[in-house]
């Protein structure tokens, strides 16, 4: 598996709402993320986008000018050659999507933060973000600073300095500051460069096989004929191990079967994968990185509608046991914006366990540690980190994170 058949790197979004996170991934893979119909009318991003683009470089011009997402040298006009794939995942920026966000930092590998310079800083999902940024510990960070070009070079300075006081004593004290012009491609290539620059993570193929489903659908298109429906396509990152063409896989916590919609009764499901797709070709086999698209036997009324994101996928026997019923260790993230407050029975938490986002009660807690119920299952392994967002002054907030018993 080479670094062009198959994404090297995970890259999210993150940033407040309109600060160009959408205009900035498209400039840098030719897509336009906001698929869904509810954003497209309301003009945000609601569920995470996706898009890959293969970083090419000029030969005969020079760093970072040589740089490039298109076939040909913008500079000089001839050949580009690709180096490497990359994945972009573009998290929705408003407050009451947050868990979404959390949802794509769970399966990312660096962080692409996106601040407007025609607004100060912080905003308030900047500094959400950064928490998230924090909450994971991920380091691998490039700053890009939109909007440049509309607020002329001593607001874009001022701005800048925002930046790196907002920064300073983080995780992300010294990550790099690009300012960009989306809708004019200026620096752009720096960008590029900067995102080849990022240290590559280490992947363990040969363990058992892991993958966190971030997208499910049908392809099939209605009035279609019966006997040519292809079974339903989930889409996700791989995180451990290796996928071939032919495997037999297990999803779990799978399909709610109940027929009773205000109970569950999860069943996992077992099929073979009959293909796998990196985005733009098909492929035989899929290991860590980047976004894979799988073709399964599934009946496709199943996965509509991204039904089955949250689940977890790997070799029939070999994944954790889904759980109704969890134990935690509670850390708090210090906010100067909300009070200090504890864990208490009764309480309703939103959390973000791998890509699912579930609701949870607090059914037992003392001093640091809870035992929550879930209201769906999920798959966890112990050691992982859990997000949680909690209903302050009718808020939901971002306040800490669990980590599993």
């Amino acid at each position: 598996m080479d670094d062009i058949k198959q994404s090297v790197l995970n890259i999210e979004t993150l940033g407040h709402i309109d600060h160009g996170k959408t205009s900035l991934t498209k400039a840098l893979t030719g897509v336009w993320t906001d698929k869904h119909s509810e954003s497209i009318k309301r003009n945000m991003t609601i569920k995470l986008g996706y898009a890959d683009t293969v970083i090419k470089k000029c030969e005969k011009c020079p760093e970072p000018e040589a740089y490039t997402v298109s076939d040909t040298c913008p500079k000089c006009g001839g050949p580009a050659k690709p180096v490497i794939r990359v994945s972009f995942l573009d998290a929705p920026g408003h407050e009451t999507l947050m868990a979404t966000a959390i949802a794509g930092a769970s399966v990312i590998d660096a962080v692409l933060f996106v601040i407007a310079a025609n607004e100060p800083c912080p905003m308030p999902q900047t500094k959400e973000h950064l928490m998230i940024i924090n909450l994971l510990g991920l380091k691998n960070v490039i700053i890009a600073q939109t909007k440049i070009d509309i607020v002329g070079k001593e607001k874009a300075l001022e701005s800048y300095r925002q930046i790196k006081a907002f920064v300073k004593g983080t995780v992300i004290e010294d990550a790099p500051i690009v300012p960009v012009m989306t809708n004019k491609g200026v620096n752009i290539d720096v960008l590029l460069q900067s995102i080849l620059e990022l240290p590559r993570p280490k992947r363990d193929v040969d363990a058992d096989p892991l993958m966190y489903v971030v997208r499910s659908f049908d392809v099939n298109k209605p009035g279609a004929d019966t006997s040519k429906l292809v079974g339903g396509v989930i889409g996700g990152t791989i995180v451990k191990g290796e996928f071939k063409k032919g495997d037999e896989i297990e999803i779990r916590p799978g399909i709610n079967v109940s027929k009773d919609a205000k109970k569950d009764d999860y069943k996992p499901v077992i099929t073979t994968i009959r293909a796998m797709n990196n985005g733009t070709e098909d492929i035989d086999e899929a290991i860590p990185g980047g976004l894979i698209g799988i073709s399964t036997g599934i009946d496709p009324t199943f996965v509509k509608a991204d039904n089955l994101v949250g689940n977890v996928v790997g070799h029939t026997g070999k994944l954790p046991e889904a759980k109704s019923l969890i134990s935690i260790k509670y850390s708090r993230i210090a906010r100067d914006d909300i009070p200090e407050q504890s864990l208490h029975e009764g309480e309703a938490l939103i959390m973000g366990v791998g890509t699912a986002t579930v609701v949870g009660y607090v059914k037992k807690t003392k001093k640091d540690k809870a035992d929550i119920e879930l209201k769906h299952k999920v798959c966890i392994d112990k050691g992982e980190k859990i997000a949680i967002l909690r209903n302050i002054s009718q808020r939901w907030r971002l306040t800490g994170y669990g980590m599993l018993q």
